[in-house]
């Protein structure tokens, strides 16, 4: 070639002149070209020499060695300049792919998968180096075809299967081994895979969460750790991938419906606890960012009617007893739940809120009444009232209670005041629910001070009889009283038997028995002047879920037949498949065929519906 270009310059005017002004006369330069071409052609041993050299330099630059590149670039021009790279490019390619086919495979059994991951990376990165020193440009297309083959697309299970789930198990120190992961798997279309183990990580982690009873504490707090980490995953290493979202969103609601019931239950506890300020959140910005994250957890719930009544109830506790950290937060939590739910869904929960303002304006307009302003002369006690409209609070059963003398004066007086202004209304007291600050001289001698004790109603009407007495028996409190047995002796554990003991029990013991006695603890002292005496009857038991929970079931048995009635009514006729299909669109909380079946049975039985005389599958509707 340089001898072709000394020749080409001696004769640079001929080329100029003459084989310009002649058609059919070609230049110095390409008639040496084709002599050189020729001549190499019919020497095959040189042609065949000459790749094999080539092809031995790269794969000798492959497995470390250094080579002459300046040399392997300046002959691969004049291949492609004879017009003879195609038969290099050829040969080039196959060596590379039994190459890389070799070597992967022998890396597999060697790496693990995140170095694996960086062996790919490196050896892509190598060869687009090659391409860009000494191979034609047109070369890249075909070899990074062979090499996402046979290091990639060849091994996409092995790779998933070998390393994803370890990757995923130690995910917040391995975002670049998945980013790395995602993006290697994504030149061959592989996304799929880690769709299918991303979602299959989610789902089997997730139902080792909610399976666990014994995580049941800490079960939300774990949820919302996962969820966050995922996120950030998928920003991060998956770069927000659309898919890979979905695939998360439905392994989430897939896991979190493994006990149907109890994460509902469990995420109402949680915010709960958040909203009466005795969470995670230390400031209302971090408080409702928490709760938008909750609501996330509670989008995947299948059993959002079991969220709506023990949420219910929480809420009822927080706002009577006055628990409730910040009542902007309540309210915006509400406005989530009706933006997500609809307003049928609050309905009853803005109610309250309203029961709650009314009531104040009630007690206002008490407070300057001639009523309450003559009673207050002769007692010395204040009665605070919530009104509340039974439909939008939860159900609270009797409670008996003989109320102490001067409550019940104000309970007379309220009465009178309030159904004059209301006349229609019955007014009916919630024992259960009510609290009271009673002030109480305790201590000896000189550390005799004056405490305000804060209690529960049922503590209150205890309390007070040891102002007539210093020693009551178990059966003369009762009598007392009138309350409940069960209830009388939780109450008199709080008293007796906690840490706080007001008064004294005889014999001591925990437990709370017939012919027990109890005496005024005068002996009792305490540097705080405010004393909170834990009720334990306001603890929520065991019992008290199962009975929200079993009300929710009565609600959806209402619900299925009202879906039954509606259907029916509409088609007049209809085959049992085609009703159970009809039912599970309209009907939003999980529910069984077979529990279907029975409330079908059970308008049967009731005359709404009748099986058809002539196909036993097919109901009628009853007019």
């Amino acid at each position: 070639c340089n001898r072709m270009s000394t020749i080409r310059s001696i004769f640079l005017y001929l080329d100029r002149t003459y084989v310009i002004q002649s058609g059919d006369v070609v230049s110095l330069w390409e008639m040496g070209l084709i002599k050189f071409r020729r001549h190499l052609e019919e020497a095959h041993d040189v042609q065949r020499k000459t790749l094999a050299g080539l092809l031995t330099l790269i794969h000798k630059e492959r497995t470390g060695d250094m080579v002459n590149r300046s040399l392997v670039r300046n002959l691969l021009r004049m291949l492609s300049s004879l017009g003879l790279y195609p038969q290099f490019e050829g040969k080039f390619l196959e060596a590379s792919e039994d190459f890389y086919r070799d070597e992967a495979q022998q890396k597999l059994q060697e790496l693990d998968v995140p170095h694996y991951m960086l062996y790919v990376e490196r050896r892509i990165e190598e060869e687009g180096d090659r391409v860009g020193q000494y191979l034609d440009p047109q070369t890249r297309k075909p070899l990074v075809a062979k090499l996402d083959h046979q290091l990639l697309e060849s091994h996409v299970t092995a790779i998933v299967d070998k390393g994803f789930e370890s990757l995923m198990a130690d995910a917040e120190q391995r975002v670049e081994d998945l980013k790395r992961m995602y993006v290697l798997l994504g030149r061959v279309n592989a996304l799929a895979s880690i769709k299918g183990a991303l979602s299959g990580y989610v789902r089997k982690t997730g139902v080792e969460m909610v399976a666990n009873e014994e995580r049941d504490k800490d079960l939300v707090s774990d949820l919302l750790a996962f969820k966050e980490l995922l996120d950030s995953l998928l920003e991060q290493a998956f770069f927000g991938n659309e898919e890979l979202s979905h695939a998360l969103k439905d392994s989430f609601e897939v896991f979190i419906n493994v006990r149907q019931n109890k994460p509902a239950e469990l995420i109402a506890k949680f915010v709960d606890l958040q909203l009466r300020g005795g969470g995670e959140g230390t400031n209302d910005f971090e408080l409702e960012a928490l709760l938008d994250r909750v609501m996330t957890l509670f989008r995947y719930i299948q059993g959002k009617d079991v969220f709506e009544a023990f949420f219910k109830k929480d809420l009822a506790k927080r706002l009577l007893l006055g628990k409730s950290g910040s009542v902007d937060a309540e309210k915006s939590m509400i406005s989530k739940l009706k933006q997500e739910c609809g307003s049928s869904f609050t309905n009853k929960l803005e109610g309250m809120f309203k029961d709650m303002e009314l009531s104040r304006d009630v007690m206002i307009a008490y407070a300057d009444s001639s009523i309450r302003t003559s009673l207050v002369n002769k007692l010395d006690s204040e009665l605070q009232i919530h009104v509340l409209t039974t439909g939008y609070w939860p159900p609270y059963p009797p409670a008996p209670l003989n109320i102490p003398r001067d409550l019940a004066q104000h309970q007379e007086a309220f009465e009178k005041f309030y159904l004059s202004k209301h006349q229609g209304r019955r007014l009916a007291w919630q024992n259960s629910l009510g609290h009271s600050t009673v002030k109480a001289h305790l201590g000896e001698g000189k550390g005799r001070r004056e405490h305000m004790l804060q209690v529960s109603l049922y503590q209150c009407a205890i309390l007070l009889l040891f102002n007539t007495a210093d020693e009551l028996s178990y059966e003369e409190i009762k009598d007392a009283v009138g309350m409940e047995e069960k209830e009388l002796r939780v109450t008199l554990q709080s008293l007796a038997c906690a840490k706080i003991k007001i008064i004294t029990k005889t014999p001591k013991g925990r437990d709370v028995n017939e012919g027990d006695k109890f005496n005024f603890n005068y002996k009792f002292e305490s540097k705080q002047l405010r004393i909170k005496v834990n009720s334990i009857q306001l603890k929520e038991t065991q019992e008290e879920n199962d009975k929200t929970t079993e009300t929710v079931f009565q609600d959806r048995q209402y619900q299925v037949d009202a879906a039954v009635v509606r259907v029916m009514k509409a088609r007049k006729s209809l085959a049992h498949t085609l009703l159970i299909s009809e039912l599970f669109k309209l009907l939003k909380f999980p529910v069984t065929p077979a529990d279907l079946k029975k409330r079908i049975e059970s308008l049967i039985e009731r005359e709404y519906l009748e099986r058809d005389k002539d196909h036993p599958t097919v109901y009628n509707y009853l007019a």
